[in-house]
């Protein structure tokens, strides 16, 4: 398979998984697995990097609006709501910035195909969307103290296997917090951090040290891009309408078949 190809292959998938609760950085591994891929754990991190990268962009075409109220909560003197929610936003990034700060390295050797851990990944994911749809549904909004929480489940999802967007929403849902909402807060909460992110690896010369060609970059982005914004507004319906299960069952038979898969090599 050419690298075009593969590229416009994982773009796709990186723009419709990341805003659907079944682990896009899971979907990524396996697709990389089944490819044959042999990249470096650097290579594959950076390609992983700038498809996350495109659906960054993906939120912030869809949330545009909300960005900009964010922003100016930021630099607002008043301790209103718009602030607020700005400083709930800052709160839930704090895990996962931490964590991706100091094991870097360890975090870049999860990315390197291993597909057991990955499917086990898949199947903790599915069982969090499986009880966060069986949870009440309430009107309630995200706290400071739940903003935290919901900020380490984003940390976790750092894992590959573990979805992002399932873990945040499905912990806010747990945690009573109304459906709309979470999603919103969940796909608000990771641009800042993705942003930085690809900041970091510019600073830090990792774009240029991995020596990848642009062109399948630049079209595993466009792909991502365009798919991501698809599935984000997608999403949003889906939830609204509480069918996390189907999701979850997903999970479970994705999961189930990349440990079988494992441990057959």
């Amino acid at each position: 398979m050419s690298e075009a190809i593969e590229a416009l292959i994982l773009g796709i998938i990186q723009g419709l998984t990341e805003f659907l609760p079944i682990s896009s950085s899971g979907h990524l591994e396996l697709a990389k697995y089944l490819s044959n891929d042999v990249s470096s754990a650097k290579m594959s991190m950076l390609m992983t990097v700038t498809l996350h990268a495109a659906t960054a962009l993906s939120t912030i075409v869809v949330f545009r609006k909300e960005i900009l109220q964010i922003i100016r909560g930021l630099f607002q003197v008043k301790w209103n709501e718009e602030s607020q929610f700005s400083a709930k936003i800052v709160l839930s990034m704090i895990p996962a910035a931490i964590v991706g700060l100091l094991f870097e390295e360890e975090i870049e050797q999860f990315f390197t195909r291993q597909i057991v851990l990955v499917g086990a990944m898949l199947i903790l994911t599915g069982l969090l969307l499986f009880l966060a749809d069986r949870a009440r549904t309430t009107p309630k909004d995200v706290s400071f103290g739940q903003s935290i929480v919901i900020g380490i489940a984003q940390a976790i999802a750092i894992l590959p296997g573990i979805s992002r967007s399932g873990a945040t929403i499905g912990t806010s849902v747990l945690l009573g917090i109304d459906r709309e909402k979470a999603a919103r807060f969940s796909f608000l909460m990771v641009v800042p951090l993705i942003l930085g992110k690809v900041a970091k690896d510019l600073m830090d010369g990792d774009f240029t040290t991995a020596n990848a060609p642009a062109l399948p970059l630049t079209i595993g982005f466009v792909a991502a891009f365009v798919t991501g914004i698809i599935a984000c507004i997608w999403m949003i319906k889906l939830v609204k309408n509480s069918k996390l299960k189907y999701f979850a069952f997903y999970c479970f038979a994705v999961g189930l078949l990349a440990i079988a898969m494992g441990m057959s090599h």
